[in-house]
């Protein structure tokens, strides 16, 4: 089995129409293909090279990295001397990915990498999370090689990314004993030797994501005397493991196991300034977190996947009153559900990851020539969508991949309880996904504006003019229906002009816009594929419940009532 080849929605969303446009902007009309012989030459070609790819992905996946899940849960990393030791079946599985050469899949030709859009990169993260989440963490934190290219000079990207292309692994160290959310609160300090031209760190991270990496980008406060975010700049430190770096110790975790969480001491460790002075937070994190929220949708998504996969195949072995347990009403349905919620979620993820490749393909020319007024607009257009979609995206996806992990051992019964299926470390590791990278609650704050804007309704307005088969036409004036529900239940909390009261409902806004959005991207993959058509019907009855419900609160609602909430 490979997890590419037996999975029909990957090469289906390899397929959507926007591809034409991401590759064309990608290989920027295919000026590489007489530098590099490995270059696409096409379309075609390159639509190929990323199903070759991802199929070797796969095969690792389900040969190496998913029979290791279970000894890498139990073994875990462990600190020796200060230095990280990772569990073996985590080492074989990064062997393998480096011998493959599947590192820095994304990164520029020039530096060893495949110059890859997004898309296949968020698909071989989803295959590595379904095979174990914990792994994806290591593979997938590729993304702070991504900002090393997009915000680091030239020296810095020469020394740093043909490493990373070679397999040397990255971690972002931000958080603090007293800096998790409030990243303002850093206070890891970053001193400059004029003599030396080199910055030096001094500190405590911690809940540091594979905090041993080679390759370390750090954020810390350069500005003496600064207390807020604007005295925060962006560091790469190259990890010597000449004990200026120093593991204190791995976080004892609920799940990912595999995965080594570190609180880490920084004692005069060299570092290099990435960009501009006093933009750390500003700018270079927060494009980074984007990133890494994408990634955690896509993490999500392959958790999903897994849960759902495990719940069905029990399902369909486990006998109890002379019959498969699929066959009883109360278990089809809840699979049925698992099912729409991850096709719904896997929709979102990759319209997201659309909108991001549009967008950040405009940053790689704009930084070879300028942009004619329309490229410019379309740039625009593409990064407001992906702005508005990532906190959704990262909200939904690892809500519903702890959902349908729940609902995989309620249908194992007493044996989902146990450590002989895998769905109880799977339950474990899909807690985190609501709170790294910003927890549900904060993916509300960041989306709530998108509301109050009307970016999310502009953006349903337009699926809902979108050509779908006649056969869903019923489906489409339900969801009009919904949405007028929403766009009400908006001017209601907004015509009331109180912050507070906004921020209360905020949450239900959100929720209501992104079961809207996720229905229509359903029915429009229903459109172009039938295999979707059970899910798109299913989530639409479950999302114009969820709905009405949030608009019925909202309607009934009065302000006053918010204290009833408050606790003393």
């Amino acid at each position: 089995m490979n997890y590419y080849n037996n999975n029909p929605a990957l090469k289906f969303q390899l397929s959507h129409p926007l591809m034409q446009k991401i590759v064309a902007l990608k290989e920027q009309n295919f000026s590489e293909k007489d530098t590099y012989d490995y270059a696409p030459r096409d379309f075609e070609d390159a639509i190929d090279n990323y199903e070759r790819v991802l199929e070797i992905i796969g095969e690792i996946c389900h040969d190496i990295i998913a029979p290791n899940a279970e000894s890498v849960d139990q073994e875990g990393p462990q600190v020796i001397n200060n230095r990280v030791q990772y569990a073996r079946g985590t080492q074989e599985n990064h062997e393998a990915l480096v011998q493959a050469g599947l590192y820095g899949i994304s990164l520029p030709r020039k530096y060893g990498g495949l110059n890859f859009p997004i898309i296949p990169y968020v698909m071989a993260g989803e295959m590595v999370s379904r095979a174990d989440a914990g792994f994806a963490n290591i593979w997938g934190l590729q993304d702070c090689a991504e900002t090393i290219n997009e915000f680091a000079d030239e020296d810095i990207k020469a020394e740093f990314l043909p490493r990373v292309c070679q397999g040397e692994t990255c971690s972002m160290d931000l958080t603090e004993p007293d800096a998790g959310s409030d990243l303002q609160a850093v206070r890891l300090k970053a001193t400059y030797d004029e003599r030396e031209d080199m910055w030096y760190l001094n500190g405590v991270k911690r809940f540091i994501t594979n905090g041993d990496a080679h390759i370390k980008l750090v954020l810390a406060r350069s500005e003496e005397g600064s207390t807020d975010g604007r005295g925060l700049s962006y560091f790469v430190a190259d990890n010597n493991f000449d004990h200026t770096i120093k593991v204190r110790r791995i976080e004892n975790k609920l799940g990912i196991k595999g995965s080594p969480t570190c609180e880490l001491v920084f004692t005069n460790t060299p570092a290099k300034l990435v960009g501009t002075r006093r933009l750390g937070l500003i700018k270079y994190v927060m494009s980074l977190m984007n990133g890494a929220r994408l990634g955690v949708g896509g993490q999500s998504v392959g958790v999903s996947q897994a849960a759902y996969e495990e719940a069905l195949a029990y399902a369909r072995d486990r006998k109890q009153f002379g019959k498969a347990i699929i066959e009883f009403p109360a278990v089809y349905e809840m699979l049925s559900l698992m099912k729409a919620k991850l096709e719904a979620s896997r929709a979102l993820l990759y319209e997201t990851s659309r909108f991001v490749d549009v967008y950040k393909a405009y940053e790689a020319i704009e930084a070879t020539r300028k942009l004619t007024p329309e490229e410019r607009a379309d740039y625009k257009e593409y990064q407001k969508l992906a702005d508005a979609f990532t906190p959704v995206l990262k909200m939904f996806s690892s809500e519903y991949a702890n959902q349908n992990a729940y609902d995989s051992i309620q249908i194992h019964g007493g044996s989902g309880f146990m450590k002989d299926y895998a769905c109880e470390r799977i339950y474990r590791d899909a807690r985190i996904l609501t709170i790294y990278e910003g927890t549900s609650q904060l993916q509300t704050v960041a989306a709530i504006r998108h509301v109050t804007t009307g970016n999310y309704l502009r953006q349903i307005r337009n699926y809902e003019v979108q050509p779908i088969n006649p056969e869903f036409h019923s489906l489409r004036e339900k969801l009009i229906a919904m949405t007028d529900l929403y766009e009400a239940a908006t001017n209601r909390v907004l015509d009331a002009k109180n912050p507070e009261y906004t921020d209360f409902q905020a949450r239900r806004l959100v929720e209501m816009a992104g079961h809207i959005i996720m229905t229509y991207l359903l029915i429009i993959d229903a459109s172009r594929d039938d295999m979707f058509r059970k899910s798109a019907e299913i989530y639409q009855k479950f999302a114009e419940t969820e709905v009405r419900k949030h608009a019925t609160f909202i309607e009934d609602f009065e302000i006053e009532q918010i204290d009833k909430y408050k606790i003393g």
